[in-house]
């Protein structure tokens, strides 16, 4: 592509032109020639956790940067389709554009651009709720492009597609919501976490059998009864977990320096010791 050209061009299709260039099979790079869609899985999920991790730390300038690295991965993914026959990046923007539109009435009433400019009228849990009707009637239409199909392949469960290579909270929380929506849940708090309890002495028995198989079977109960807790609290687990590891490595690195001071180290020092420090931690706010 010749430089006038290049420079012309808005900043998302200069990004669009040097992937193609960085895929070129005569003057590209070997590294991104060598890339699939599976091969680019890990580096989407570490780009990914990477955006979250400029969020908690609240690193503008990192987040920029981020967000450029997650964006050219979706960009990475769309040559590696055009390349195969599949779509283009043109057809991903396009359909995102097509669903944001389809998916808020409430806002482009009619269904249409143009129809933006009069308040919504509608409370943001009723979005939520209206969401997800619009989701299954597009699930619904998917559905029918399918009509004689081997029906094996057809979904048969509401659960069919939430995602198997999604971490294990997310997936627990989208397979409870899923459930939900059928009235598969409780109605109120209380039931949800005696639930929780139940799995804590089960696993509590399971550990007094030394079963293996068993402690594991329940402790992975008790995760999920978790986050049914938090799903009832609406909170959302993997927001919880992380902030609690946020604590977990601030307390314990206030511990170290606190020892450090007085000439000694972890190993140092007793249990009872590093408890009392924990609580002058907890204290401090940390």
């Amino acid at each position: 592509m010749d430089k006038p050209k290049f420079e012309s061009q808005s900043s998302i299709e200069k990004l669009v032109s040097l992937m193609t260039m960085l895929r070129d099979k005569d003057f590209g790079c070997p590294w991104d020639l060598e890339q699939s869609f599976v091969s680019l899985v890990p580096y989407t999920l570490e780009e990914v956790y990477e955006v979250v991790d400029a969020v908690e730390k609240k690193d503008m300038v990192e987040l920029e940067d981020e967000l450029g690295d997650l964006l050219f991965q979706v960009v990475f993914y769309a040559q590696i389709a055009k390349e195969q026959g599949f779509f283009k990046f043109d057809d991903v923007v396009n359909g995102i554009i097509n669903k944001l539109v389809r998916r808020h009435p409430h806002v482009f009433h009619g269904g249409k651009v143009t129809g933006f400019g009069s308040k919504p009228g509608i409370s943001a849990a009723e979005v939520v709720i209206n969401w997800e009707a619009i989701k299954d009637i597009e699930k619904a239409e998917k559905k029918s492009k399918y009509d004689g199909v081997n029906q094996n392949e057809q979904s048969a469960s509401i659960l069919d597609d939430v995602p198997r290579a999604s971490p294990a909270l997310e997936r627990a929380i989208k397979l409870q919501k899923r459930a939900a929506r059928v009235g598969f849940d409780w109605d109120a708090i209380g039931p949800v976490l005696a639930k929780l309890k139940e799995e804590v002495i089960e696993l509590e028995e399971a550990i007094s059998h030394k079963d293996s198989d068993a402690m594991q079977s329940e402790l992975g109960d008790v995760l999920f009864a978790a986050v049914n807790v938090a799903r009832h609290t609406d909170t959302h687990p993997e927001v919880a977990l992380r902030q609690s590891n946020s604590r977990f490595e601030n307390r314990f690195k206030w511990i170290e320096s606190s020892l450090a001071e007085q000439g000694k180290t972890v190993n140092e020092v007793d249990l009872t010791q590093l408890n009392q420090l924990w609580e002058q931690a907890k204290e401090k706010g940390l």
